[in-house]
């Protein structure tokens, strides 16, 4: 399994993961080049809710989505609050958030469905997105992971989620944990800390200590949720790259200190 960047047509990049069966999915994470936008924002900010000129990042949103074989008016999107709120969409929904941010699903970090060409959309800069895909019973989920989500376990909660409503089994969900902030990148405080050693008491590696500062594994705290929930090492792809190291090919709000867009995480299924 692996993580890789294809370039587009107009310069847009798609991040992919090949262990997900191009016959089942489509799905790509953007990066911040082949867009409108200006600085800071600059280019292919896909975020509503930053600052940005709404008419170029719906330009944005429709050149990145077009690459996709989808509409702007297909997106269906939430406000993400940073919770563990996670919403089934269904037809009924198609379009919600796709051009006006309040009209986003309220309140909602994670989504998921089983409804054919129906694109799922969540937006990030430095917090980890996460995609579920059930390759049994056709079915997928989109998980936005920042610290708080990680460590509320939105990733397992999500895969949850999938089971409850669409029977997914562990063995048949594979995962793919994006590009985001790495350990390499993000130093947190005490309040974090205890905060993971209370999710995961049993796994104090999270945190790192390097030169007196103490950093958070994203990464592999999403995967050891996903390990705690059934799902087989070898069905979890992790990307590895760190967005606040590329910070010239992805939008990090901790490299950009505070203003910057925002990337796509996107994913439909396909028709059976």
């Amino acid at each position: 399994m692996s993580y890789f960047l294809k370039r587009i047509d107009g310069n847009i990049w798609h991040g992919k993961f090949s262990s997900f069966p191009d016959d089942l999915v489509t799905h790509a994470v953007s990066t911040r080049l082949g867009g409108y936008s200006a600085k800071p924002f600059d280019s292919l900010n896909l975020g509503l809710h930053v600052g940005d000129d709404a008419e170029n990042v719906l330009a944005n949103r429709r050149k990145f989505m077009a690459t996709l074989g989808f509409e702007l008016e297909d997106i269906v999107t939430p406000n993400q609050v940073h919770g563990d709120k996670i919403f089934r969409v269904e037809e009924i929904h198609r379009g919600r958030g796709s051009k006006v941010y309040a009209d986003s699903i309220p309140e909602t970090d994670a989504l998921i469905t089983n409804v054919a060409n129906l694109p799922l959309m969540l937006c990030f800069a430095d917090c980890v997105p996460i995609f579920l895909v059930d390759v049994e019973n056709r079915a997928i989920g989109l998980a936005h992971g920042g610290w708080k989500g990680t460590l509320n376990k939105i990733a397992a909660k999500t895969f949850h989620a999938m089971a409850e409503n669409f029977g997914t089994r562990a063995e048949n969900c594979l995962a793919g944990i994006a590009p985001s902030i790495g350990s390499c990148c993000y130093e947190v405080g005490e309040n974090v800390q205890q905060v993971c050693a209370t999710a995961f008491p049993k796994n104090p590696e999270l945190i790192i200590n390097r030169n007196g500062k103490n950093f958070l594994d994203l990464w592999s705290a999403n995967k050891v949720q996903l390990l705690e929930a059934g799902l087989p090492e070898k069905n979890i792809d992790v990307a590895g790259e760190c967005t606040c190291c590329n910070a010239n090919f992805y939008f990090s709000y901790r490299a950009a200190g505070g203003t910057t867009g925002r990337l796509a995480a996107a994913i439909a299924l396909k028709e059976d």
